[in-house]
């Protein structure tokens, strides 16, 4: 059963929660994480990783090295505080989530 649902699933760099206190991440090269539910958390690590939440959630992100992708800063914060929007992507740039391209 495995084998059969697993062949013909859609796989994506990109992963996305909407429940109650939902967790999303996202490890691959330029993948995007979306936390959109009531204190959710979003998490990128990947080169060129991207986040994006609600209001109250919580977004965490990893800046890489473009070479050897070595981890260069990090970067979180809660969507609704210091200047953080809601519904905007975010990415690390050095140790401050900064809206993406």
């Amino acid at each position: 059963a495995w084998d059969y649902v697993w062949s013909r699933a859609i796989k994506s760099d990109e992963s996305h929660v909407t429940g109650y206190q939902g967790a999303a991440s996202s490890t691959g090269t330029r993948g995007a994480a979306s936390s959109t539910g009531d204190y959710g958390a979003a998490m990128a690590c990947g080169y060129a990783g991207k986040v994006m939440g609600a209001d109250g959630n919580a977004l965490f992100a990893v800046e890489r090295n473009a070479q050897d992708h070595s981890i260069i800063s990090v970067a979180s914060g809660i969507v609704g505080c210091d200047g953080i929007d809601a519904n905007v992507w975010y990415a690390a740039k050095s140790g401050k989530l900064v809206k993406a391209n």
